[in-house]
C-alpha cells in the first residue's frame, strides 16, 4: 500500500477546514467575541497543520494495524 504526499495534504486541509471552524465557534461561544475566536482559529491554523502532516507521515511508516502487509 502506497500513499502519496498528495494526498496527505489533502487530507491535512480538509480536516483543518473542520477543525478550525469548530475552534473558532467555541471560542466564540466560551469568550463572546468574534475577534477572539477568528484569532485563535487562524492560530492553530498553521501549527496544526504542520502538526498533523508529520504525525500522518509518521503513522504511514509503521504496519501497525494494517492486517495482510505481512511478506
Amino acid at each position: 500500500m502506497e500513499v502519496t504526499k498528495k494526498r496527505s495534504l489533502l487530507k491535512m486541509i480538509s480536516w483543518r477546514t473542520i477543525a478550525s471552524i469548530d475552534t473558532l465557534a467555541l471560542t466564540w461561544l466560551v469568550t463572546g467575541d468574534l475577534a477572539a475566536g477568528l484569532t485563535v482559529s487562524a492560530l492553530e491554523i498553521v501549527t496544526k497543520m504542520c502538526l498533523y502532516y508529520f504525525h500522518e507521515r509518521t503513522w504511514l511508516r509503521t504496519k501497525f494495524g494494517i492486517k495482510g502487509t505481512e511478506k
